[in-house]
């Protein structure tokens, strides 16, 4: 087969003559994407370069919470480009300083450290769990404990703290001091912390998401996490969770944590944070508000043009009163799902989620598999993405409407039949 390159571009998409295109030839093979170019989007909608459209059950990875070119936020980021968009944090931002007093006026914690992603938020929150460690509990090698099947993003210490194998491979030697218990399960964890701290504390940190994501849309059990919490505030051990999908409104809570009924002494959020522009945060409550000057840093971290676009996030969703259509979306979805799960329960097993993040989970003896649904989905003008080795994953814009629940639907039913039948 001839190897082509697109005419009159050094940095074109290559391929196979008759093939779809791949990856532009300039860009690192880092992704597996998938032959659709997105270039346009409106509220939960978005167009293809040959015009085709498409409902986005995706939202850059539940990160577009307002949907995309959202009127209000357009405007209002259009006005701080004309204003000012980055000084670094050598000065004083009064962007962020709003931002971060709306956080902690909303939220169980009262100190604000802003970078630019998730996984920067979660490095943030291992460096403090350390520092903790060693400061407050006089540990020589602080130990960082988190759930297997987790995910707290792509950089060495962050895959590090992620309990699933195949994102470690290839880079060895990872960074010590994580260990690994079962997600839910409380004697795992109990022997787990009882095996480590059997000549002294030696345990920093508990890290973890109050609903996995990459995990498979795997809700935290009420009753674990709260003999969880009583287990780290007898030991002092810092319980932070990973709010990073789970965060600004996307499970019909502002946080993953109040469906749990307690609160963590530390989280971290970004995706639907910035409405899809690029800012992490990691929120502490006063014991674990241990940096000081030097400690950690970020050059872009809270910028006025980021903390405006979170802000605005923060706004519309109190003032559109958007939790109030997630749970009622949400249930709508979830109440569908399962109809289509009755319809084929040969291949398809259960719906897992709270609010727009819901996950359908395939059979294991399914021919089915996340690619061949996400590929014919595309076909039929929806967006899912898949969760895990067996979940699609269902998360649109938290603005989504009854009528676009229902069309989420109905391409996914027609999905599954042209598949299976």
């Amino acid at each position: 087969m001839e190897l082509v390159d697109a005419p009159h571009s050094k940095c074109g998409t290559f391929g196979f003559v008759g093939s779809s295109p791949t990856a532009p030839i300039c860009l690192m093979d880092t992704y597996k994407r998938l032959p659709l170019k997105l270039i346009k989007g409106k509220g939960c909608w978005v167009w293809d370069d040959k015009g085709k459209k498409y409902l986005d059950a995706v939202a850059g990875i539940a990160s577009c919470s307002l949907g995309h070119s959202d009127k209000k936020l357009a405007a209002v980021l259009r006005k701080q480009l004309n204003t000012i968009q980055h000084i670094s944090n050598l000065y004083q931002i009064s962007e962020q300083e709003e931002l971060g007093e709306w956080l902690v006026s909303n939220s169980c914690a009262e100190k604000v450290f802003f970078c630019n992603s998730g996984a920067e938020a979660n490095e943030a929150v291992i460096k403090l769990a350390r520092k903790y460690g060693h400061q407050k509990k006089q540990i020589s090698e602080p130990i960082i404990l988190c759930a297997k099947s987790s995910f707290h993003g792509r950089t060495l210490a962050t895959i590090s703290a992620t309990g699933q194998e195949k994102y470690h491979k290839g880079f060895e030697p990872l960074v010590q001091g994580f260990s690994f218990f079962e997600y839910n399960d409380l004697t795992s964890f109990i022997n787990l912390q009882k095996q480590i701290e059997e000549n002294g504390p030696r345990i920093a940190a508990v890290l973890i998401e109050p609903i996995q994501g990459e995990g498979g849309i795997v809700p935290g059990n009420i009753s674990f996490f709260k003999h969880l919490r009583d287990l780290c505030t007898k030991h002092k051990i810092l319980l932070v969770f990973d709010e990073v999908q789970t965060g600004m409104g996307r499970t019909g809570t502002l946080w993953g944590y109040e469906n749990l009924n307690i609160e963590p002494d530390a989280f971290t959020l970004a995706k639907g944070l910035g409405g899809g522009h690029a800012i992490g945060a990691l929120l502490v409550k006063e014991k674990a508000n241990i940096f000081e000057p030097g400690d950690h840093a970020s050059t872009f971290g809270g910028n006025p043009f980021a903390c405006k676009a979170a802000l605005t996030v923060a706004t519309e969703i109190q003032n559109r009163k958007i939790l109030v259509n997630v749970n009622v979306r949400g249930e709508e979805l979830k109440e569908g799902l399962r109809e289509i799960v009755a319809i084929y329960p040969n291949d398809l097993q259960e719906v897992r989620g709270i609010g727009l993040m819901q996950g359908l989970v395939i059979n294991e003896k399914s021919k089915l598999t996340p690619t061949k649904i996400i590929e014919m989905a595309i076909k039929e003008g929806l967006l899912v993405i898949s969760a895990g080795q067996n979940v699609i994953r269902v998360v649109p814009p938290l603005i989504i409407t009854k009528n676009e629940i229902r069309k989420i639907l109905k391409k996914l039913n027609t999905t599954f039949n042209l598949l299976i039948n």
